[in-house]
């Protein structure tokens, strides 16, 4: 019997323990036994570069655990005590987009860009391992529903979301600074990810 029948075999036996256990498979948990080394190789250096991005603080500003928004390099509380609000975006006195419009003030060095807002609460990174990133990026319940091609398509052409590589100057007149890894290359490392099961490293 092939090598590969066997690890097909193993990987359906698996699922099918789950199930009849009660669980739902994850993707790592079998996609891994049928993928080549060097799609494990190319899945992990996505997955790194991925979340290089996703914990950098032009992303993890947006996503707090705990509804205060942050600013800066530094991740300091949002000035004059804003709070997530309702449907994320302040409250109505002192609504997100009453500063931040929908491209950033290069005089008041007030970042923007369309539909400016923090993550839903479900979506907060802050504080939690690359690993629990990733289960709640992947987790239909924590992610708004989204599927693995809606989370594709959120990632890498949602303008907020792709703000974080033109996130123009501070208070200061200061360039902001850029996520570690170019636009091109994340866009890239997400559709990898993805495409190769979006397997979440287990080391």
């Amino acid at each position: 019997m092939k090598l590969k029948t066997i690890y097909t075999l193993l990987a359906i036996s698996t699922v099918g323990l789950m199930l009849a256990l009660g669980k739902s498979p994850n993707v790592s948990s079998y996609v891994v036994l049928n993928m080549p080394e060097s799609k494990m190789i190319e899945s992990e250096e996505a997955y790194g570069q991925m979340m290089d991005v996703l914990t950098h603080q032009r992303c993890m500003n947006c996503h707090p655990n705990d509804n205060i928004p942050k600013q800066g390099d530094d991740r300091h509380a949002h000035y004059f005590g804003l709070a997530r609000g309702k449907d994320d975006t302040g409250f109505e006195a002192t609504n997100c987009t009453t500063c931040h419009q929908s491209e950033n003030n290069d005089y008041s060095g007030v970042p923007g860009a369309p539909h400016w807002s923090l993550a839903p609460a479900s979506m907060g990174w802050e504080g939690l391992t690359r690993t629990e990133i990733a289960e709640r990026l992947l987790d239909k319940s924590t992610n708004g529903n989204r599927s693995h091609e809606e989370l594709v398509e959120h990632m890498t052409e949602d303008e907020l979301v792709l703000w974080a590589w033109t996130p123009g100057v501070d208070a200061n007149g200061e360039p902001r600074e850029l996520p570690p890894v170019s636009k091109d290359k994340f866009k890239k490392a997400v559709k990898s990810w993805f495409e190769n099961g979006a397997v979440v490293p287990t080391k």
